[in-house]
């Protein structure tokens, strides 16, 4: 072939020295020499043998074997198809030349010759149906070296290949024909596939086209289902390609093998309930499938929603529902992975699903008298695992259910009761017989006594999804009380502040542990504030709640300015602030819109407090680049990775890209709660706005030496409030009378009110300088508006005024030329009548010739009327349809005219 010659140079580029690989380059072409020239059988297999042994350990003649042999080899195959050992050897060869070698030598090889001889072999499409030809062959090794030659291609040449066998007729059947071969064949054919349909939908249509689905289900039942070995990784793997993102091959499979043999996957078997790294990879490739049935983002097309709803409806008719409670949360044995997987299945199930929702709010686990909700079991998973993932996806689960689900966010809210005193500190395995919202309270505060506060940061997440958008559950939330705390006095507290509490111990102890155990805290800082800001979002009372106690907003302000705390942390407070101000119906000093503004404004500064909401929006959380991590899909590769979760290496991985932020964030802070949270920076900065626009309006009150006097004028009003903005200024610098200087508490608390009397009387003045501007352009306006108006009716008196002279000169000429004895006109109405008289005359005449016409007629057909009645005839039968179509001809003419 014409690449010999250039592949020849190439390999003197990479090894530099062609003394260094004399040796090999010169062997590799003896034993090509004698298989190509040789004469006689056995020597040319036996150099065969030779070849194939040297090119599967050096690296120097394996590069040089794809230079010189790719075109001996190809021959043999294309014209010595029945010398099968020599066909045979060929495909080893091949096999060898493509296999990367792990045991390199000291001399650095900077080209792989693997993937080099895979680029040859696999840039003419002739190779590839040469190849492909030779599954047809009776000899099995010939089929199974053929297999083998394919599938290092497809690793190395993926889409070339792909190409070249979509190009080749019947290329794809003669590969699915293989899955009905024996085992070894089998197996190998099913591995070829599983990289010939990744990312190749056209190829993915025609695997299906030529039955995939039922031969991966009975090569799975025979294997043995999720009990099997690799062999059933394979086909789950095969199944996968074929199903991701293919919304056709879904609607195939539903509607032809249906989704029975998927589920009866997940179901388990015997008694023991063991769980091999096998059974477990198995497990977590069929809820791949499952999740890839039922999953949908929420920018998802039209037609693949639609699909996704339709096997969530399908999956759950044939109990599905019942296989994942099982997987997930009664077999507590089963690894985490799966439960992870099973949860995660669980969550997008439900989501925008009322019918599945419903469902899983219907189902009861376990036995009497032991039997409780699942939504509860789901609860204390999340109140008791270990594993940072279950708690992710567990989470899931209840954000899934309570999204725009009205009805169960009241079930579920309807139970927040607390538990007896006696029961607030009592271990968690207590908790069996409690309702959903007794365990869920009893999980807020169960922490409170060791310090942990990790347990009420989980409850507060899910708190926040019972309370988001709902504005009954809210009210329902703020209406709790828990027990009385030593630091309460004996009285009960709210639940809000007591999460405002908890929120403070965690910046405590966070200040207190440094920065290296400070993550844990960072974390639950967030998650409850995560919780306040939801509680609050466009509820008035939860406003007045929160600033009913009054160390909630001078700790908020203290940690907006605490530099230790996370931008993610500082920005979220300065949301909550602004929510008291956005959403605040209170009329009391202080605690009002402007009076908390002030506050911030004094304390924080507006432009630091703004900052910190930039700052928020340009952190990994809350950035547009953030991504939603989709799960890998399980491969041989990665498969026996996914087994354990391992939860430290999670953080440390996503810790690198997050920098100080919890990994946990990342998943909790979902697309919702960002839109949520950019939403109401704009409104509070339009609020902010709107405050300092209309201070008076809200709680300023003008003293009694500014207000105007009732017939003082404008400039003597103005002079009063000058001379008493002067007096003010005075008294500020003299320092006022020596009895205050005794004093200096009394004497900053006048300052201060001076200032403001100062600032007042000043914005006071502008207003006034403003009104009478303003009054100023109004009577200009009306002065112009006045003069244009006289103008406009002097010119129509005058146009009124030319009129009337006019129609007095008309008359003048109309009463002289009637004295004038003009000539007398003929009298028109005689001649109208004459006229009229003749042609009545006329029309008499005709009238009258017409009636004695007529009557000769109708005596005609008297006559033969009774002629035809004494034949027998039927008179008004024959006269049927007579006289329809008279005057036809007229219309015609009339036409033609």
């Amino acid at each position: 072939m014409d690449f010999v010659s250039g592949y020849k140079g190439v390999v003197g580029r990479v090894f530099g020295n062609d003394n260094a690989t004399s040796n090999e380059d010169s062997y590799v072409e003896r034993l090509l020499d004698r298989i190509n020239n040789g004469t006689k059988a056995e020597d040319r297999r036996m150099a065969m043998v030779e070849l194939q042994s040297v090119v599967a350990e050096n690296h120097s003649a394996q590069l040089a074997f794809g230079a010189m042999g790719l075109p001996v080899l190809l021959s043999v195959l294309k014209d010595e198809r029945d010398d099968v050992e020599m066909v045979r050897g060929a495909l080893e060869t091949l096999v060898s030349s493509l296999t990367p070698l792990n045991h390199a030598k000291t001399t650095k090889v900077e080209v792989e010759p693997s993937k080099m001889n895979a680029d040859l072999l696999s840039r003419e499409v002739d190779n590839i149906s040469l190849l492909l030809s030779l599954l047809a062959e009776d000899d099995f090794y010939v089929r199974y070296y053929t297999l083998q030659v394919l599938t290092a291609l497809l690793t190395n040449s993926l889409s070339r290949l792909q190409e070249s066998i979509l190009a080749i007729p019947r290329g794809i059947t003669r590969l699915m024909d293989m899955l009905m071969d024996r085992e070894v064949i089998r197996n190998e054919a099913l591995l070829l596939l599983t990289y010939l349909t990744r990312e190749a939908e056209e190829i993915q249509k025609i695997v299906v086209f030529e039955g995939a689905f039922e031969k991966i289900f009975t090569i799975m039942k025979e294997e043995g289902g999720s009990d099997g070995g690799v062999v059933v990784q394979d086909c789950l793997q095969l199944l996968n390609n074929i199903l991701r993102n293919n919304t056709s091959n879904q609607t195939l499979l539903r509607e032809t093998v249906g989704f029975d043999p998927v589920i009866s996957l997940l179901k388990l078997r015997g008694v023991s309930y063991s769980f091999t790294q096998q059974k477990t990879i198995n497990l977590l490739s069929t809820l791949e499938t499952v999740n890839m049935l039922i999953a949908s983002g929420p920018h998802a097309e039209t037609g693949k929603d639609t699909n996704s709803m339709t096997n969530k409806t399908a999956l759950v008719q044939r109990k599905v529902l019942d296989y994942l409670l099982m997987l997930g949360v009664e077999s507590q044995w089963a690894p985490v992975a799966v439960r992870c997987a099973a949860l995660h299945c669980i969550g997008d199930l439900i989501a925008q699903h009322p019918k599945n929702t419903d469902e899983l709010a219907r189902k009861v686990l376990g036995e009497e008298p032991q039997a409780e909700p699942a939504l509860n079991s789901i609860l204390r998973i999340i109140l008791r695992t270990s594993s940072m993932q279950e708690f992710i996806d567990a989470d899931y689960v209840f954000k899934n259910f309570c999204e725009k689900n009205p009805d169960g966010q009241k079930l579920l809210s309807s139970t927040l009761t607390p538990q007896p005193h006696s029961m607030v500190h009592a271990p968690s395995e207590d908790d069996v017989n409690m309702s959903f919202g007794s365990m869920l309270l009893h999980g807020l505060t169960m922490s409170e006594s060791d310090g942990d506060l990790e347990i009420c940061a989980r409850a507060a997440s899910i708190l926040s999804h019972l309370l988001k958008d709902n504005t009954q559950c809210k009210e329902k939330a703020l209406k709790v009380e828990l027990g009385p705390t030593p630091q309460s006095m004996g009285t009960p507290e709210p639940l809000m502040h007591r999460m405002v509490k908890y929120l403070a111990v965690a910046s405590s102890m966070d200040s207190k542990d440094g920065t290296s155990n400070g993550k844990p805290n960072l974390y639950i800082q967030e998650m409850i504030l995560k919780l306040l800001i939801i509680w609050l979002v466009d509820c008035p009372s939860a406003v007045q709640c929160f600033l009913d106690a009054r160390p909630h907003l001078t700790y908020l302000l203290e940690l907006l300015s605490n530099q230790s705390a996370t931008v993610c942390t500082r920005g979220l407070a300065a949301v909550l602030l602004g929510e008291c101000v956005l959403y605040n119906k209170c009329i009391e000093t202080g605690k009002d819109a402007f009076g908390i503004v002030d506050t911030i404004s004094q304390k924080a500064g507006l432009t630091s407090y703004f900052l910190k909401f930039d700052e928020m929006q340009r952190s990994f959380l809350f950035s547009s680049k953030k991504l939603s991590e989709e799960r890998k899909p399980v491969t041989r590769s990665s498969g026996a990775s996914m087994v354990e979760v391992e939860d430290h290496e999670n953080d440390a991985r996503m810790e690198d890209e997050r920098n100080e932020e919890h990994p946990i964030l990342a998943s909790l802070f979902d697309a919702d709660f960002v839109a949520i949270v950019g939403s109401l920076e704009s409104n509070i900065r339009d609020k902010f706005v709107d405050v300092y626009s209309n201070p008076k309006a809200k709680v300023a009150v003008v003293p009694a030496e500014l207000e105007r006097k009732n017939g003082e004028s404008e400039g003597d009003y103005i002079n009063r409030l000058k001379s008493f903005v002067e007096k003010q200024c005075s008294e500020i610098q003299t320092g006022a009378n020596p009895q205050q200087k005794t004093s200096g508490s009394s004497d900053r608390f006048q300052v201060e009110n001076f200032r403001r009397d100062l600032r007042e009387a000043s914005q006071r003045i502008e207003m006034l300088k403003n009104e009478k501007s303003k009054l100023e352009n109004d009577v200009s306006t009306y002065q112009d508006l006045a003069s244009k108006m006289e103008s406009e009716l002097k010119s129509l008196s005058d146009a009124y005024y030319s009129l009337e002279q006019a129609y007095t000169q008309v008359e003048k000429e109309a009463k002289s030329s009637k004295t004038g004895g003009a000539t007398p006109y003929p009298d028109i109405e005689a001649i109208k009548a004459q006229v009229r008289e003749e042609s009545q005359k006329e029309s008499e005449a005709e009238l009258s010739d017409l009636l004695v016409c007529l009557g000769q007629e109708q005596s005609k057909v008297e006559r033969l009327t009774a002629r035809l009645l004494e034949l027998g005839e039927d008179v008004d039968k024959l006269l049927e349809g007579v006289g329809d179509d008279i005057g036809l001809p007229e219309d015609d003419d009339e036409d033609e005219d």
